[in-house]
């Protein structure tokens, strides 16, 4: 039986390092982990509890674009995050981001549509579009445009994803960086999608959604990041009000709904602010150990570091192949990080991404692990 083309995507080889990683610890090894990109923290508690509750009731479908409830929830969010006055009817909640992206694909472009994206990036951006029969053009950011896509990069563009803050570079957009872009997508006629899935987590200022600047966007968010989701894929996206009806025919086909449980859990978790806010002062510590170790470590070619839980370092200076010096890291420090490869197919071997999302205990050992290493190499 032949394979599809559209199934002939690259691995995403962060799961590559987690199952390096999980061997390792089932041969009886200490690992810490710095690779992925989930917050070691569960659900907030008083969440879960709420969920216990609503499991004493069959959970059955939702409507296909959400428990009601939540979508009102969600709407009054942008009230009170951003002071964005939402219609809880362009809210559509989704299974994970993931699910959005597609949702968003389907419902935006045409088969071999040009999509934008600034290197390095999520890779599964690039995997989806192909996997939909879309063309993903590949855009080359600069340290000078902080690592994101410009409006001159629009040209010739059906659509532009942007994330911000962005995965693997924690970089921020500010509102005039995205109005600008905005304004570009308008002019070109391309349609703007804006990846949210890191808001909440910032340090020195608060991120901006595209809502406060344009209606013509499609934002993608997600309750894996700030508020501990992440095996509960659950997300939710916002669309202009008449493109609500064509994703809603998309998401009864492709999902039915996301998961009820899911949903449920959620909603309660939207107002466990005091034990969510608590993670993130957990990674501001987390951040500024791990900045001052790799400085120490001689790793001084970072991204900005604005939001989300990543470092992103350049080790041109050490090796042409972080593949392989991410594999000698975790077999001679017992720590797990991510090749940049992943992110960029044409630098990526300059760089490795570091996590800081576990507990704060787990990071100052492992950066204390990684500055012996690279200490060792001098």
């Amino acid at each position: 039986m032949r394979h599809s083309t559209r199934g002939a995507v690259d691995p995403f080889i962060v799961m590559d390092v987690m199952e390096a990683a999980r061997a390792a610890e089932v041969a009886g090894r200490d690992i810490v982990h710095m690779e992925v990109g989930q917050p070691g923290t569960g659900a907030p508690a008083q969440a879960r509890a709420a969920l216990a509750k609503a499991l004493e009731q069959p959970l059955g479908y939702t409507v296909a674009l959400g428990l009601p409830a939540l979508r009102d929830r969600i709407a009054r969010h942008y009230g009170d995050w951003y002071d964005v006055d939402l219609d809880p009817a362009r809210v559509v909640v989704t299974s994970g981001a993931s699910g959005a992206f597609l949702l968003a694909f389907s419902a935006l472009f045409d088969n071999d549509a040009r999509v934008g994206l600034g290197l390095p990036c999520y890779p599964s951006y690039r995997q989806i579009l192909k996997a939909v029969g879309l063309s993903p053009v590949e855009i080359t950011t600069t340290a000078g445009g902080r690592y994101q896509p410009q409006p001159q990069d629009v040209a010739g563009l059906d659509g532009l994803i942007v994330a911000s803050p962005a995965n693997p570079t924690g970089t921020m957009l500010d509102a005039d960086e995205l109005r600008a872009l905005s304004e570009a997508c308008r002019a070109e006629n391309a349609a703007l999608i804006s990846d949210e899935i890191y808001h909440g987590i910032g340090y020195d200022r608060r991120a901006v959604s595209a809502l406060e600047v344009t209606d013509d966007v499609y934002v993608v968010n997600s309750f894996s990041k700030y508020f501990s989701m992440t095996g509960w894929r659950v997300g939710w996206m916002v669309v202009p009000p008449d493109h609500v009806r064509q994703v809603e025919r998309l998401a009864q086909n492709m999902f039915i709904c996301a998961p009820h449980a899911s949903q449920a859990l959620a909603l309660a978790a939207m107002d466990c602010t005091e034990e969510l806010n608590g993670h993130l002062a957990v990674y501001a510590r987390n951040r500024s150990v791990l900045l001052d170790g790799l400085a120490q470590a001689g790793l001084t070619r970072i991204a900005p570091a604005d939001g989300a839980f990543y470092v992103y370092a350049d080790v041109s200076h050490i090796t042409d192949d972080a593949l392989a010096l991410s594999q000698e890291i975790l077999a001679e420090a017992g720590v797990a990080v991510t090749p940049g490869l992943d992110f960029d197919p044409h630098t990526g071997h300059h760089w490795l991404r570091f996590s800081y999302a576990q507990g704060a205990a787990a990071i100052a050992e492992g950066t204390a692990r990684l500055v012996s290493f690279f200490e060792a190499r001098r």
